[in-house]
């Protein structure tokens, strides 16, 4: 059989596998253990599974995983999420849709002690959606001001998605972290825009306006915040300044929360065991992943699929912008099956040779993935921020959330275009970066 028709056939073999249920990690390691077997032999196969399986979880950069969703599970316990809704909550609900500016602000403040998105939605869904229910917020405007919040946990840093990308593309985790700073404010700014348009059209989504805080009363809460703001802040300035490595920022950041977690009390036993425990249920089933997509993407590279699509993507008369859009559109398509992290370790194998080859640069470019990502977690039917919100919300109907979701869907295309018309919002700080 011929190596390319054989890489199709492993290809489909995966969404097979996928279909019948197995976990995404073990159906492309499966297909392409047997992909390498079939190329070569059953013995040249088994060394590649072994090695690649030890060598990915052995990997020391890789440990910033569990310390970056430790972080958000410290930060959690110590209470973060309400002290920062409630601070942003007295300065912001003055304005239109005061109580979702100030979800979104909330949302951004905690993405930068927490690299989930389903965390940092789940946190701030039990804060936020009953406030906003108390004075009478349309529910579609309260769950899709939560659903799509939470998105920015994947996207300001500490970000899985970045270390993920990183891991798959052997670029600077460091530099894709830096990356993703103003990208995470613009799509912050994108959504609060949303929250403003939508009440000024139809003001019955947030039909009350809360109490006047008193001066006094906003600085006194504005205390609490110095805690996540010095935190964000000593863990990404220690890495773009050179100070220490992703890794080594992780290290200290879960250390400094778990001692502010420790010094308010709120750290027991369960809570301590809980969090560790989630730590190494992600934590796993990321390495599995990237073992699984390294497996595959040997099988590939011997079928020769990615050199063949690279080289006749390139040689088409069209524009590399076309093809970018193309590409958006595949994530675009994929994120309705698919969980934002399975989507990249299934895609990356043939889809970054082909952006290098048309010359876009890698961590730009992983912006975007990440954005793309991002909006995998809010599309039907796999929306995995919606399902979050929708079991913080009880009584608010899935249908209801998909719709209020929409207009923030639309956003992140916004930034995404933005970013492609102004590639340098992306890259100039990573490019600043000391080391």
């Amino acid at each position: 059989m011929d190596p390319v028709l054989s890489g199709v056939c492993g290809t489909f073999l995966v969404f097979i596998l996928l279909s019948l249920g197995m976990p995404i990690a073990f159906s492309m390691m499966l297909a392409g253990f047997l992909g390498i077997s079939f190329l070569t032999s059953v013995d040249a196969a088994l060394p590649v599974l072994a090695r690649t399986v030890y060598e990915t979880s052995s990997h020391y950069p890789y440990t910033v995983i569990p310390l970056f969703v430790v972080m958000g599970g410290f930060a959690g316990s110590s209470g973060m999420t309400r002290q920062l809704y409630a601070a942003f909550d007295k300065w912001l609900r003055v304005l239109p849709g005061g109580l979702g500016i100030a979800t979104i602000v909330a949302c951004a403040g905690f993405a930068g002690v927490s690299g989930s998105s389903v965390a940092t939605a789940a946190a701030m869904g039990t804060v936020a959606i009953p406030e906003m229910n108390r004075f009478h917020y349309s529910p579609k405007l309260s769950a899709g001001t939560v659903a799509a919040g939470g998105t920015l946990g994947f996207l300001i840093p500490p970000s899985i998605g970045f270390v993920v990308y990183g891991m798959l593309t052997e670029q600077s985790i460091g530099k894709l972290l830096i990356a993703g700073i103003v990208p995470g404010l613009l799509l912050a700014l994108a959504y609060i825009i949303v929250i403003v348009s939508w009440v000024k059209i139809n003001p019955e989504v947030a039909p009350s306006s809360p109490d006047p805080v008193s001066w006094r009363d906003k600085f006194a809460a504005l205390l609490p915040v110095w805690e996540p703001l010095m935190i964000f802040l000593i863990v990404m300035g220690g890495i773009y300044f050179g100070f220490f490595t992703p890794t080594e920022a992780g290290g200290i950041g879960a250390t400094m929360l778990f001692l502010v977690a420790l010094s308010k009390r709120k750290l027991n036993w369960p809570v301590f065991k809980t969090s560790l425990l989630e730590s190494v249920s992600i934590s796993v089933m990321v390495l599995f992943l990237v073992a699984g997509a390294n497996v595959f993407s040997t099988f590939l590279a011997l079928s020769m699929i990615p050199i063949k699509v690279s080289t006749w993507v390139v040689s088409l008369e069209v524009s590399r912008y076309m093809i970018l859009a193309i590409i958006i559109l595949i994530y675009l398509f994929l994120g309705c099956f698919l969980d934002a992290i399975s989507m990249m370790v299934l895609t990356m194998p043939v889809i970054f040779p082909v952006i290098i080859n048309l010359g876009f640069e890698p961590v730009w470019f992983g912006v975007i993935a990440v954005l793309m990502m991002e909006a995998g977690l809010l599309t039907p039917p796999m929306g995995l921020n919606v399902f979050t919100v929708a079991g913080v919300a009880k009584d608010v109907p899935l249908e209801s959330i998909y719709r209020g979701i929409l207009p923030f869907l639309i956003s992140i295309f916004v930034v995404v275009l933005f970013i492609i018309l102004f590639p340098k919002s992306a890259t100039f700080l990573p490019n600043m970066m000391l080391r």
